[in-house]
């Protein structure tokens, strides 16, 4: 949620900020987000699945998806590929959608209406000492994350991609 007064000022508790340390080199961890085949396995919740209608990496590129949770149903999102600079930084927004990728108030689409139309995402990409050290910022309300979902939903898919490169038998994971 934004200040009303100043729309451009986060609410005094904070904006969603997630670090996670993987047990992998960061060209691996990079294809893990930029390779559509290696992003279907894991980014997702548990116990959901992702499908991408379009997805198209490269700056001003974007991508359509539908992840379908069998609790909740179907959850469409939009979003634009901001900047890419590779190996180190991602930055993309993300809008919830209908099927055919317009963009629908969240209330509209059953999501809490207090969550933004538009949320934009960076991630960077540290190599530590043959570890990649992810720092996840998503601009919404770290409260309104918890409530809806989003910040669990955020965590369980680090970890899901933790299983995807430990399954891979190159690398061990490790969370923080």
């Amino acid at each position: 949620m934004r200040d009303q007064t100043n729309p451009s000022k986060p609410t005094s508790d904070g904006e969603l900020l997630i670090t996670h340390t993987f047990n992998a080199p960061r060209d691996v961890v990079w294809r893990a987000w930029s390779d559509l085949d290696y992003l279907k396995r894991w980014h997702a919740p548990a116990g959901c699945v992702i499908d991408f209608v379009r997805f198209d990496f490269r700056e001003g590129g974007g991508f359509h998806s539908c992840i379908k949770n069998p609790a909740f149903g179907e959850c469409w999102c939009v979003g634009v590929y901001r900047e890419i600079r590779k190996p180190e930084k991602i930055v993309y927004t993300m809008a919830i959608a209908d099927q055919s990728g317009n963009l629908v108030t969240p209330a509209t689409a059953g999501h809490d209406p207090e969550w933004p139309a538009e949320t934009t995402v960076t991630l960077t990409f540290e190599e530590r000492g043959g570890k990649t050290h992810l720092t996840l910022h998503q601009t919404v309300s770290e409260s309104l994350a918890k409530r809806t979902g989003a910040h669990p939903s955020w965590l369980g898919m680090l970890g899901r991609l933790d299983e995807e490169l430990a399954a891979s038998g190159d690398y061990t994971t490790s969370a923080r």
